[in-house]
């Protein structure tokens, strides 16, 4: 189900109806217009709540393929925060540290690991393909000014359609992440692409990521310099696959 609606036409045939019982049972005019409104608003109220908790359903969108990153690479370094109490939900709500994308962004990915190999660094990730249901505890567990960094489940997250990447960049010699403006899943303005704090060299990191991210037919989240966007993403439905339940064609090439 899509959307639990209710045509124009039926509410007005159920106005009249409600009208001629009431009159026969001797219940005035006003009264009656009265009940029937509030009613009709409750209806309102419960269909557009149900709406927001529901699967948003689509059609007509690409079959799933995603494909696990460390498949692709095996120096590809996972960081998954969600799997561990080291969130903002400060639990784990992941059952595993796994990180899936859909084949055209997990390869474009690759291509921007191959490519900061080069320099002696690489990616690692915080969060790829995420089940919708966590979308929606995300959305309950923020406050009221907190929900810029999370998306609405009632719209879905491209996270959800497997085309939505939280990374940053690691040193190969030391293995750790590279100074960046803020922390990961920072809900302050440092968490901006923009922010003009900072050092130098932060900011010059934060730079070198999104260049080579965006060459890759990535996008930057306005708010979060480590969430980007595949440009595919429109193509994908919004997905509650299970982890453990995610089909792959192959394990890809190992590098």
């Amino acid at each position: 189900m899509d959307r639990l609606t209710i045509p124009f036409a039926d509410m007005r045939i159920f106005e009249c109806r409600v009208l001629t019982f009431g009159l026969c049972a001797g219940i005035s005019l006003r009264r009656l217009k009265f009940l029937f409104t509030a009613a009709a608003l409750s209806i309102i109220l419960f269909t557009t709540a149900f709406a927001q908790v529901a699967l948003p359903a689509e059609h007509g969108k690409r079959e799933a393929d995603l494909i696990e990153l460390t498949k692709l690479s095996k120096s590809i370094k996972l960081d998954i925060k969600y799997a561990t109490a080291e969130n903002f939900v400060g639990r784990p709500v992941y059952p595993e540290a796994r990180a899936f994308l859909q084949r055209p962004a997990a390869e474009a990915l690759l291509r921007v690991h191959k490519k900061l190999k080069k320099m002696g660094r690489g990616i690692i990730v915080y969060d790829a393909y995420r089940p919708w249901t966590i979308t929606k505890l995300f959305w309950e567990t923020v406050r009221e000014d907190q929900k810029k960094f999370v998306a609405d489940p009632a719209k879905g997250s491209k996270h959800n359609r497997g085309c939505a990447v939280d990374i940053s960049i690691y040193d190969r010699k030391t293995g750790k992440a590279i100074p960046m403006p803020s922390g990961y899943d920072e809900f302050t303005e440092r968490a901006s692409p923009d922010y003009t704090g900072g050092t130098e060299e932060e900011r010059a990191n934060r730079e070198l990521l999104r260049r080579l991210m965006e060459a890759e037919g990535f996008t930057v989240n306005p708010s979060e310099w480590w969430h980007f966007d595949h440009n595919t993403w429109q193509q994908y439905a919004i997905y509650d696959i299970a982890f453990s339940d995610v089909e792959r064609s192959h394990n890809g090439r190992k590098h």
